[in-house]
This record gives C-alpha cells, sequence and structure tokens, in this order.
C-alpha cells in the first residue's frame, strides 16, 4: 500500500509548486489545496501523511484549520507556515497543536527536516500507542534495570503537577526526559516550553522568565509576555537551573508557591498555571554551600527529583542505543546502513563516553555521514574512539609478547590471532546465543539489516 501523501495548503501557486517538488524529490507523495476549506473537503474523504499550511489564507486562516482539526480530536503532524512570524504567532501555533511553525523565505533543508522530525515522531507515538514495547519511555531507550526505575518513577510523578528536579551528567538527556515527562502527564496537550538559564543574559533573565510592561525599561516599546505567559496550561524546562542567578532564584521561589508572577515594570500579579521541570548536572549541595543557590528553592525541587544515570551505568543499554542511533541517522540522510565492521563495533562499545548519549550520538552521526558502501568502518569513527581500540591491541600485544618463552620470536605471535572473519562470526554467534537464537534482536544489536545477518549466518 503506498504512503499517505502530505497535505500543502498554500493559496500561493508558485510557493505551492515549490514545496510539492521538494518534498516529492524528498520521497513524499503529495496533495496541494489552495484554502483551508479546500483542505477540510480533502480530508474528509483522504487519508494523509500530515499537513503544511500558510498561516494567511483565503477565507479561515492556517491557525483556524489547526484549531478545527485538533478540537475534532485529529492527531495528524501539522507544520505552520508564514512570512509574518513573530514569537507570539509561534507560541500560539504550539498552544493550539502544531508540531513545527517556519518563516519565509523558506529554507528547504528545514522544510525537509521539519518533515522527517514529524513524521518520526508520529511513527514512533503511533508504535508504542499500539505496541507499547519494553525498553523504552516516550522515545527514550533503555533495558536496563537503572533505566526501568528511572521511567516507573517518571512516569507516576508525571502525573503529579509538583515541580521536579532532574539531575544528571551532561549528555545524559535530561531534556528528552523532561519532554516524556510532559507527554506522560496530564499536560500533555499544553504547550512545552523549554529554556536553558545559562543562556539567558543576567539582566534580561526577569523579563524572559516573568514578561514586562510597555516603558518598563530602555527599549521595552511594548509589552511582551515571559516564559511562564507562554507556557501556561503545560510544562515550563528550566535547563540548568544551577546557573540561575540568587535574585530571580528567590522569584522564581515565589511563583511556584503563590501560582503567581509579576511583569517587571508592573503593579499587578498575574496568575500562571504552569508545571515546572527543572534540570542540572551540577551539584546543587555544594552549589548551596558556596551560597550559589537558595536552599529554599532547592528544598522546594527536590522534593520530586530524577536522577538520569551515565551511560556507563546502563549495562546492556550500548547496544541497543547504537543500532537504535545507526537506523535513526540513516533514516535521516537517506542512506541504507547494513553492517558494522566488527573493529568499529568494538571501538563502539569499549569507549567510556564521558559526553553520554549525546557523545555517542555524535560519534554515529559522524560514522553514518562518513560511511559508503553500507557499512561503518572503524575509519569513520572520531579518532579518540580509534586511539580507544588501538590502544587497547598495543597492551595486548605487549601483554602477548611478554609471555613469550624468553628468545622467542614474536613473529610467532600472528599466528595465534583468528582472522577478522572469524572474530565477526564468533561475535554473531555469541549475541544470537545471548538473545536465545532471537535473529531480530540479533540485528538490532549488532546494528545490522535482518538479511545481512541471515546471510552473513549461511556463509558461516
Amino acid at each position: 500500500m503506498p504512503p499517505c501523501p502530505i497535505l500543502v495548503v498554500e493559496d500561493d501557486p508558485a510557493i505551492l509548486e515549490l514545496l510539492e517538488e521538494e518534498l516529492q524529490e524528498a520521497g513524499h507523495a503529495t496533495l496541494g489545496a489552495a484554502s483551508a476549506e479546500e483542505a477540510i473537503a480533502t480530508l474528509s474523504h483522504t487519508p494523509v501523511a500530515m499537513v503544511i499550511s500558510d498561516v494567511r489564507l483565503p477565507g479561515m486562516s492556517g491557525m483556524q484549520l489547526l484549531e478545527q482539526l485538533r478540537g475534532e480530536g485529529s492527531t495528524l503532524g501539522f507544520i505552520v507556515i508564514t512570512a509574518f512570524g513573530t514569537i507570539d504567532q509561534a507560541v500560539e501555533a504550539l498552544k493550539l497543536g502544531a508540531d513545527d511553525f517556519l518563516t519565509k523565505p523558506l529554507d528547504l533543508v528545514n522544510v525537509r527536516e521539519a518533515v522527517y522530525r514529524v513524521l518520526e515522531h508520529r511513527r514512533l507515538a503511533e508504535r508504542f500507542r499500539q505496541d507499547g514495547p519494553p525498553g523504552h519511555f516516550h522515545g527514550i531507550i533503555g533495558e536496563s534495570d537503572p533505566m526501568q526505575a528511572l521511567f516507573h518513577d517518571a512516569a507516576r510523578l508525571a502525573k503529579s503537577g509538583a515541580p521536579i528536579l532532574v539531575l544528571g551528567e551532561s549528555g545524559t538527556g535530561k531534556e528528552l526526559l523532561a519532554r516524556a515527562i510532559h507527554a506522560e502527564s496530564p499536560r500533555s496537550e499544553g504547550p512545552f516550553v523549554a529554556v536553558n538559564c545559562a543562556s539567558i543574559p543576567g539582566e534580561l533573565m526577569e523579563s524572559e522568565f516573568f514578561g514586562h510592561v510597555k516603558g518598563a525599561f530602555t527599549g521595552a516599546s511594548d509589552s511582551r509576555q515571559g516564559l511562564f505567559q507562554s507556557a501556561r496550561g503545560g510544562s515550563l524546562f528550566l535547563d540548568e537551573i544551577g546557573e540561575m542567578l540568587p535574585g530571580l532564584q528567590a522569584k522564581l521561589l515565589r511563583a511556584l508557591q503563590e501560582k503567581t508572577v509579576r511583569p517587571v515594570g508592573s503593579e499587578c500579579e498575574e496568575p500562571v498555571d504552569v508545571r515546572i521541570i527543572a534540570a542540572t548536572h551540577r551539584d546543587l549541595g555544594q552549589e548551596i554551600e558556596a551560597g550559589r543557590f537558595r536552599s529554599d528553592l532547592f528544598y522546594r525541587l527536590e522534593t520530586f527529583s530524577l536522577r538520569i544515570p551515565p551511560l556507563r551505568e546502563r549495562e546492556g543499554d550500548l547496544e541497543r542505543l547504537v543500532a537504535a542511533l545507526i537506523d535513526k541517522h540513516a533514516e535521516a540522510q537517506e542512506k541504507t546502513v547494513e553492517s558494522i565492521e566488527p573493529a568499529a563495533l568494538q571501538a563502539l562499545l569499549a569507549y567510556p563516553y564521558p559526553g553520554n548519549v549525546r557523545e555517542l550520538e555524535n560519534a554515529i552521526m559522524r560514522a553514518v555521514t562518513l560511511a559508503d558502501s553500507g557499512e561503518i568502518r572503524h575509519a569513520d569513527l572520531p579518532e579518540r574512539l580509534r586511539e580507544q581500540v588501538q590502544g587497547s591491541r598495543r597492551e595486548s600485544g605487549e601483554a602477548l609478547v611478554g609471555n613469550l618463552a624468553p628468545g622467542a620470536s614474536p613473529k610467532a605471535l600472528p599466528q595465534t590471532w583468528p582472522r577478522l572473519e572469524e572474530v565477526e562470526h564468533r561475535y554473531i554467534r555469541k549475541v544470537l546465543e545471548a538473545t536465545g537464537g532471537n535473529k531480530r534482536r540479533t540485528a538490532e544489536i549488532l546494528g545490522i539489516a535482518r538479511r545481512t545477518l541471515y546471510r552473513r549466518l549461511d556463509d558461516d
């Protein structure tokens, strides 16, 4: 059965043609509509994969189309495109249920990437809804005991409206967990607004968080909503909260306690309905001792805290992450990667990953980009991973040479080493045995297609 088309709603014939051609070149089927009314008529009798709509249309606007679809319970992916993009309009689109927001003039590479992200998110969401596969929590992979415990606790805490503090080293996936908590919560239909506290200049923090009124300071020519107001009815994710200035920490604590905020320059409090999810890689206990973090805010947040384990503590997860990330980036780059060289697999599994999952993903993204002939090779990996295995080989070689009888020739050493092909066959058999003969699981762990596994087993 052919895939469902993408419905493009655009009243400018030139832009409609451009978008359809770009999407078709990317392998998607398309349908065009010159108005929201025409789009609704099409949707009444034709299944589509997702909708891309301009905001300004004759008659009903793109925002009204989105609102009507979501009001009818539609879960179709929806990307809003406009030449009149503002932060407020972007927030409004996300509140109504848009998956992404792009502005004209369009960057066609960004269009392709946005479409891929939306389709992939919807595909995963549908698969999880139908199958509920073990080892996943809203797209986060983890079959190890620490990750299963984390998923269990996160699912329970998500149901409450209390603030949550996510702790973990850099690169462990704190924002991914925050998004998963939001998706699991009763607020999942509301906006998820994320901000990195370390990226906002100190003098702008209060205005960014709580908004300001017109004339509150030089340059405040209009009133502006803050992050708390933008996240009403949803979740506000405060990444790297350990970087927040002490003065703002006091105001954040008050906002949590009173459920109100005061915009800069205003004399009135505004009620806000927001669930706070905060995260940090810092040791907040040490930050309190150093006088950089308020103890009362810490105690308010840490009542419901979750720690994401570093990759080194997630025994058994690395192999599955490698396979899943290879599939993810091969699909994103529209490449076929059917196998991974044993030396490359050894390097990926042996490296300690001080940068955690983010470092692993960056390494695999590079390897997939450089891979040709459908195989990831050792040379495709970052230098630090290649050196890790080379160092291990040198140590092993020195140990073997040291164990030779006095006077024995090192030239005899290579005769004791198996051929690379034999190592690969042994490794495949070992993984197959560990999975109880499950070839699908074995292929996932090895990062190869099942047909490639069958071919290598036949050659064994």
